[in-house]
């Protein structure tokens, strides 16, 4: 069950930020989940709230948003979506190689907390601003 893991991952990357910025509360938290990122929503969930047990996100909502799988192939620029299990062969040519566009995220994407100075702030991050 390593949906525990990334949610305590989640919690802590929140946490830190939303301390530095003098939050006193999280109220959601929205997370781009890829198609072959290996995740369930609903375990993912469960231990978010779990992770979130005497922080400053208790109560906090988990917002997922689904990737989609999507490859493009080299030859012949065609791109499709690969659903599950991957097909990875081009529909369109049959080249087996395919590079992958989309589908292994897992990333926050935005979180709303509130701090002393303003009742309802809605900063935006993600981890590449970190």
């Amino acid at each position: 069950m390593h949906e525990m893991s990334i949610a305590m991952a989640v919690v802590g990357q929140v946490e830190e930020a939303a301390r530095a910025a003098g939050a006193t509360a999280v109220r959601s938290v929205l997370l781009q989940v890829g198609e072959l990122a290996g995740v369930v929503p609903d375990a993912l969930g469960f231990c978010f709230e779990l992770a979130c047990a005497d922080t400053v996100l208790e109560g906090c909502e988990l917002v997922t948003e689904a990737v989609p799988a999507r490859a493009r192939c080299g030859p012949c620029a065609d791109e499709w979506l690969v659903g599950m299990p991957p097909e990875l062969s081009c529909p369109v040519c049959g080249t087996v190689t395919a590079e992958l566009l989309t589908g292994r995220e897992l990333q926050i994407v935005s979180v709303r907390w509130e701090d002393d100075r303003v009742p309802a702030a809605t900063p935006e991050r993600t981890p590449q601003e970190r």
